[in-house]
């Protein structure tokens, strides 16, 4: 049968995590770039998107650093609590969407700590599987030479990198399907790195579209002027 109506796009962006790597004082999704939090950053690109459904955004139950952020009183923006994983505070989001998004709808899943995605590459994405069943990821080729290394840190192998992609987000799947994907997952308690695990986990072969390599992720305190110079370098190109 054909939709009655075109899908959606939903946005679930997981934000419960503490960000121990950072070191700081607070969960690295609220640490400054600029005159702005990583988070505030991030929604704000999204916010941007034309014909959005709405933003879902899990937050850890202590969390009490988003009530100062004024970006998460938006109309559009649904702040949830999170769980323990990723794939937890994910799942919280799409069973919050359960009585709003169509099985067919598109939910693109998003790092909170990755604020310099841009709007062209999320609508690549969002464009080239349009008429895709699954869905898929935004990656980029890995272009340095990868070393397996055994436990005494000594190399036993160079891998092949030829057909190897590094991994970004959003992450674009069909509503059912994801959430399908990632209860069974769950059950199974399997190792869920990405929602595009998940989906493979259950057989299915998700696409992938080729992002930026400035769409990084704030991991390590050196990210951090990293994400600010890309930011600035970005606004010079509006």
């Amino acid at each position: 049968m054909p939709l009655l109506t075109p899908p959606r796009y939903w946005f679930v962006i997981p934000a419960a995590g503490i960000g121990s790597r950072m070191g700081a004082d607070k969960p690295k999704q609220y640490l400054m770039l600029g005159n702005k939090t990583i988070l505030e950053h991030t929604l704000t690109r999204i916010l941007s998107l034309p014909n959005l459904a709405g933003i879902v955004v899990p937050l850890n139950s202590q969390d009490n650093f988003w009530t100062s952020l004024t970006i998460l009183q938006h109309p559009l923006v649904h702040t949830i609590h999170g769980g323990a994983q990723r794939a937890d505070s994910v799942l919280n989001g799409l069973n919050y969407l359960a009585d709003k998004a169509h099985n067919q709808d598109w939910v693109l899943v998003h790092d909170a700590a990755r604020p310099c995605v841009t709007i062209e590459n999320i609508q690549t994405l969002c464009d080239s599987l349009a008429s895709d069943e699954v869905g898929g990821i935004l990656a980029v080729p890995v272009s340095d030479t990868l070393k397996q290394v055994a436990s005494i840190n000594k190399i036993q192998t160079t891998v092949d990198r030829s057909a190897l992609w590094q991994a970004q987000t959003p992450q674009l799947f069909r509503y059912k399907l994801l959430r399908d994907c990632l209860m069974q997952a769950l059950v199974r308690n399997e190792n869920i790195t990405d929602e595009s695990s998940a989906v493979e986990l259950c057989g299915y072969q998700p696409k992938v579209v080729e992002g930026r390599t400035d769409n990084i992720k704030v991991t390590r305190p050196d990210d951090l002027l990293l994400a600010e110079f890309i930011l600035k370098q970005q606004e010079k190109q509006l």
